[in-house]
């Protein structure tokens, strides 16, 4: 009746899927206006290069979310798009370009942007093929892009809008630059890192000659760009020279000492250079004193004309020379090498340079105070975990003005123009008509100035009428790595508040960062990245996708880890027999699932159906959480523990037997339980999932459109949980005792039960068919008291004592040992758990549920013991 291999093949199963999906139109919204919508963005991956296990983390998280709420009857979207990523593309075409010999500059930005725009179309068809493989279920018809004219005129108005309400200015300030791309960066694309310096003690002598005063610098190939020493206010040691002007060593130019609260007497010599061009400090310094702002540095990090004879030569080339200079001439005092964490570009890896350049801002104070008041309000966005809102509120609080302007082709033109005659700035969403006599500002936006428009201007806005944006925004959830927060999620959270007056999204959901099986980051320079299409290939998407959920808890970090991918590919593999087995015992004229009569239940059926209802509606609760790793131990432990290793093989008894109304019966729960299976396991395992729910008796629709599980309180049966779960301890000690003597499952062999209580008796005469099947028994006693052979194998188990005669197989002595081994792992527990309990703090503090909990293991292991400490005795006495 079905055409499943007896193993599963993801490469197979896989094949040519995603395509039917398209093809029936299976991932735009319903259209249904009746139900409630929900909505995800994808995080939009930059055109650089291909999608890795970070993306694939987040996207799996996504996907399984809108393939949930579609499910449970939501009109769900799940839109893509892709993100121009300016710095970090320019720098891959430039390195590509400068293999082949070329230069931006000699291409001019014409060509060069055509460049540019044939690589974004390269790697977004790769990406969108890796979509494909991971199995999300994106709606392409709504699929944007940073530049895509839309977003470009959201971007446009947004600008413009925040010019006019004084939130955008031009100035000269110290910012970051970046010597190798040319352009600023803003502080969050500054990575600081641990490098081998040097303090340069260096002589600046009086002007009248009456000696010299002992600074000491870093940097010393700035000192062409001192103009002024600076010392504490009152600081007693150099009253006395507060005033005089000193020379400048090898430029000659004379600077004056002057009093400032910047400095601090305790540090170093307590005397400062000001460079105000080249030190953020020292600016501000600079402006309180009217002191004069000299660059010493061209663009490409080369010193410039005010430099004499180091004209034209790399900052840290004239470094070395300078130092020497200094040497030669007297004023190196001394060289003291230390270790200081010194700023790089995020995107070149070189050492970025404070530097004083004209360049654009966003006043931050008034939009940060905005996203932090939203956060007091019912309006509030929820993050998940919620310790991350200390984090963005942190980052906001102390946050600094934006610098939005960057020194590149690639990206969205500022829309400033100056007129070429009077150099009058407009600020437009337009162009000015007389265009002829003006001319636009050379620089680009930062790419995250386009990207923090990203959920409301791909629903259409500024278009407030547009549907989509009516519809489906603000969205509902935004998935993403916590080291994320303050580029991404903090800029989208305020402005979306400043320009739709609504929250982005209603929760965040961070989740950590991929690290490699020793727990290193993943990284280039390491080698030790993964590309999940290599994990695909060899485990499957859903092994993948699995793994990816199942791994970790909100806002903690993952290892790669390829053992955990086995497991994930034999849990699907368990799943695909599971389901071989239930389709292949269907009769040829099989419906489809339908709801069974709990009326004509066994125990093993009401155990069941009981466990699947718990596990439905804890899934259903923890997936709303987004506790995807609870939620996945739930589904494993249902799946393998209870429905594969216990009820199949229960079911087996029927299925080979003669009555033909009871292997009816099963057939309809097997099919019912398999069919519920699927769905849950769907939004994960999209794939497997999909193949075998076609292999089975169905309406002919796709399982991405069948309704999610929910619970029944008809299934709801805690007697039979409990009394099956007794059975399952006496087979289960049974098969133990079996196996340490080496006793065949199939030998007929003498077991005596003796319970704790003897209503417990009715559990074993209700199903005498399951005792048979599983433990085999020669003689069977069950009993309040039963009188325990001298020589047996003993088992204790909640509720009762097992004994099986083994006096052929036995050794006392033997027998003696394991239990007292027993006894002690008994009372260590004991222990245990009475030391928690005597614990007031774990008491005072931990859930009601846990603390009983706690008790009740206590109590089962005190009754345990008892029992173990009751045989031992007896053994002995039977010596």
């Amino acid at each position: 009746m079905t055409d499943l291999a007896p193993k599963y093949d993801p490469n197979k199963v896989e094949k040519g899927r995603y395509q039917k999906w398209l093809d029936e139109d299976l991932f735009k919204p319903s259209g249904n206006k009746k139900a409630h919508p929900y909505s995800i963005v994808i995080p939009p991956p930059n055109v650089t290069g291909k999608l890795h296990l970070g993306h694939a983390w987040d996207t799996a998280i996504q996907d399984t979310l809108i393939r949930f709420k579609r499910m449970q009857g939501y009109d769900t979207l799940y839109l893509p798009g892709m993100d121009h990523a300016g710095i970090a593309t320019q720098a891959k075409v430039e390195a590509k370009l400068r293999e082949q010999g070329k230069d931006r500059h000699q291409m001019g930005r014409k060509a060069f942007v055509k460049q540019v725009w044939d690589w974004k179309d390269e790697y977004a068809s790769i990406i969108k093929a890796q979509w494909a493989k991971l199995g999300l279920s994106l709606d392409y018809s709504r699929e944007r892009f940073t530049l895509d004219k839309g977003l470009s005129k959201a971007v446009r108005k947004v600008f413009v809008q925040l010019y006019n309400e004084g939130l955008i200015y031009r100035g000269e300030y110290i910012i970051n630059w970046d010597p190798k791309l040319e352009t600023a960066l803003s502080d969050i694309e500054v990575i600081h890192k641990d490098d081998k310096g040097a303090f340069y003690y260096i002589k600046y002598p009086f002007v009248d000659g009456s000696g010299y005063v002992d600074i000491a610098t870093t940097r010393p190939e700035t000192m062409f760009g001192d103009t002024a020493v600076a010392v504490a206010p009152g600081d007693p040691r150099y009253k006395k020279i507060v005033g005089k002007e000193l020379v400048l060593p090898l430029v000659g130019r004379h600077i004056p000492i002057i009093e400032d609260h910047h400095v601090d007497p305790k540090f170093g010599t307590g005397l400062v250079k000001i460079t105000p061009a080249h030190d953020p400090n020292d600016f501000a310094v600079g402006n309180r004193h009217n002191l004069k702002r000299i660059n010493v540095m061209n663009d490409d990090g080369t010193m410039n004309g005010e430099c004499g004879k180091y004209e034209g030569m790399d900052r840290f080339d004239c470094r070395k020379a300078l130092v020497k200079d200094l040497k030669d001439k007297g004023y190196l005092i001394k060289v003291k090498p230390i270790v200081h964490s010194v700023g790089h570009s995020e995107r070149s890896g070189v050492q970025v340079e404070p530097r004083l350049s004209t360049q654009w801002f966003v006043k931050m104070k008034p939009l940060a105070h905005a996203a932090l008041k939203n956060q007091d309000t019912d309006d509030k966005i929820n993050f998940v975990p919620a310790r991350f809102e200390h984090a963005f509120k942190q980052w906001m609080e102390n946050i600094h003005d934006w610098v939005i302007s960057r020194q590149l082709w690639w990206g969205h033109r500022i829309p400033a123009w100056y007129n070429k005659k009077t150099g009058k700035v407009y600020v437009g969403e337009e162009a000015p008509k007389d265009i002829e006599n003006w001319r636009q500002d050379p620089d680009v936006l930062d790419t995250w100035f386009s990207s923090a428009l990203w959920p409301f201007s791909t629903m259409g806005w500024p278009d407030t009428d547009a549907p989509d944006y009516k519809r489906y925004f603000p969205v509902n959830a935004l998935v993403t790595g916590y080291d994320i927060l303050p580029f991404w999620v903090s800029r989208m959270i305020f402005q979306s508040l400043h320009f739709t007056h609504k929250r982005p999204f209603n929760d965040v959901v961070l989740h950590g960062l991929m690290r490699d099986e020793q727990g290193r980051k993943m990284s280039k320079s390491l080698g030790n990245g993964v590309d999940p299409m290599d994990v695909i290939h060899k485990y499957g998407a859903d092994a993948l996708r699995w793994f990816l959920l199942n791994g970790t808890a909100p806002g903690q970090d993952s290892r790669y880890d390829p053992k955990k991918l086995g497991a994930a590919w034999n849990f699907i593999n368990k799943i695909w027999n599971a389901s071989r087995f239930v389709i292949m015992n269907l009769p040829e004229d099989a419906q489809p699932a339908h709801m069974p009569d709990t009326s004509k239940f066994d125990l093993a059926d009401s155990w069941i159906f009981d466990r699947l209802n718990h596990t439905v509606g804890e899934v259903i609760r923890l997936f709303d959480e987004y506790k995807f790793g609870e939620a996945g131990r739930e589904l494993y432990n249902f799946i393998w523990n209870d429905f594969c290793d216990w009820y199949i093989e229960i079911s087996k008894v029927a299925l080979n037997g003669d009555n033909k109304e009871l292997k009816t019966r099963k057939q309809t729960n097997l099919i019912w339980i398999l069919d519920q299976i699927l769905r849950l396991m769907h939004p994960i395992m999209p794939f497997v999932t999909e193949k075998l729910w076609l292999s089975m008796p169905h309406d002919g629709k796709s399982i991405m459109v069948a309704k999610y599980p929910e619970t029944h309180k008809e299934f709801e049966n805690r007697q039979a949980n409990e009394d099956m779960a007794f059975l399952i301890e006496i087979i289960k000690a049974v098969r133990n005792i079996r196996m340490k003597v080496n006793a065949p499952m199939s030998s007929p062999i003498d077991i005596m039960i003796q319970l704790d209580d003897e209503k417990d008796k009715h559990v074993l005469d209700d199903n005498a068919d399951y005792v048979e099947n599983f433990l085999h028994p020669k003689k069977l006693v069950v009993a309040a008291k039963v009188a325990a052979p001298k020589l047996a194998k003993t088992a204790v188990i909640p509720g009762a004592q097992i004994f099986v005669p083994l006096t052929e197989l036995v050794n006392v002595d033997d027998e003696i040992k394991r239990m007292e081994k027993e006894k002690k792992d008994l009372e260590a527990e004991v222990k245990r758990s009475t030391k928690k309990l005597s614990n007031q703090g774990f008491v005072a503090h931990a859930p009601e549920t846990v603390v009983n909990k706690e008790k009740a293991k206590k109590a089962d292991y005190e009754s345990q013991l008892t029992g173990v400490r009751e045989r031992i005795q007896e053994l002995k006495e039977s010596k």
